[in-house]
């Protein structure tokens, strides 16, 4: 997808902003119209608004309250439909996607604030990760894809390792001063 500078996006201090990985994330993705997509950790909605205006059914979730109410603000001013919800990664959804999305929290740290749990990915950076491959399998649709973005941070090793069983695609890569992100495309 093309990265749309035209699309407004209030931020917020409780909401993770859209950064360089947002944005590498949006052009890494390839969106077809009507496909079905999840995007997980929404955040300030950038990502799934994209998704939205490139036709996509959208259902954008995020466990914090205050991300969930500015994605909505976000998706209403920028002519977004979408489905807009609390959720805990998967746990109010009961749908099938074709593509699940997640701008996951990477960094190598365990932070417990509001906002820390938009980049703390834990010991190792895998946390998330880890936990949202443990029920992939029943939410995608035959031939579904999973969509993430990984850090050199992490711990390569681990990540190696949790990968091995999925076919992996590297979407897109870039070099910021001090780690390389890659988007992944995993499929079961």
């Amino acid at each position: 997808m093309l990265y749309d500078p035209g699309i407004q996006i209030e931020e917020r201090g409780d909401v993770y902003a859209p950064a360089e990985d947002s944005v590498l994330l949006i052009e890494s993705l390839n969106i077809r119209e009507g496909e079905r997509v999840l995007e997980i950790g929404c955040g300030s909605g950038i990502v799934a608004i994209h998704c939205a205006k490139n036709g996509a059914s959208v259902t954008a979730v995020d466990i914090n309250p205050a991300a969930v109410a500015l994605t909505r603000k976000n998706a209403a001013a920028n002519g977004a439909f979408m489905d807009i919800r609390l959720s805990n990664l998967y746990e109010d959804i009961d749908s099938h996607y074709n593509t699940i999305v997640f701008n996951l929290p990477y960094l190598p740290v365990k932070e417990e604030g509001v906002l820390e749990k938009a980049w703390s990915g834990g010991e190792g950076g895998m946390e998330s990760l880890v936990n949202l491959l443990n029920n992939v399998r029943d939410r995608l649709l035959p031939r579904g894809r999973f969509v993430v973005v990984v850090s050199s941070l992490m711990d390569e090793h681990r990540l190696e390792k949790v990968l091995r069983e999925y076919e992996v695609n590297v979407l897109g890569e870039k070099k910021i001063f001090f780690e390389t992100l890659k988007v992944l495309e995993i499929r079961l």
